[in-house]
C-alpha cells in the first residue's frame, strides 16, 4: 500500500487514479503526516444488486427451511 501527501496527490491526481485502476493497488493519502483517506479501485462486479457480490460465498450445510428447534420443545404447542 502506497502513501502520498495530499499536496502531491492534488498535483498528480489523474495519473494516480489511472495507476490504481490499472494495478488495483491502494493508496493512502496523508495530510500533515496523518492518514485522512484511502483510495482503492472500484468494485469490478457490475450487477443490478450489490448483494450479488456475495454469490458463491455461502455453503448450505443443513435444512434452511425447517425450524431450528424441534416442535416438541415449542412452548406455544403445549396446553
Amino acid at each position: 500500500m502506497q502513501t502520498i501527501n495530499a499536496s502531491d496527490f492534488k498535483a498528480r491526481c489523474l495519473a494516480i487514479l489511472d495507476r490504481v485502476h490499472a494495478t488495483g493497488e491502494h493508496v493512502v493519502i496523508l495530510k500533515r503526516g496523518h492518514p485522512v483517506a484511502e483510495l482503492s479501485p472500484a468494485s469490478r462486479v457490475e450487477t443490478e444488486y450489490p448483494q450479488m457480490e456475495l454469490k458463491g460465498t455461502v455453503t448450505v450445510t443443513g435444512d434452511i427451511v425447517g425450524p431450528a428447534v424441534p416442535e416438541e420443545d415449542w412452548d406455544s404447542l403445549r396446553r
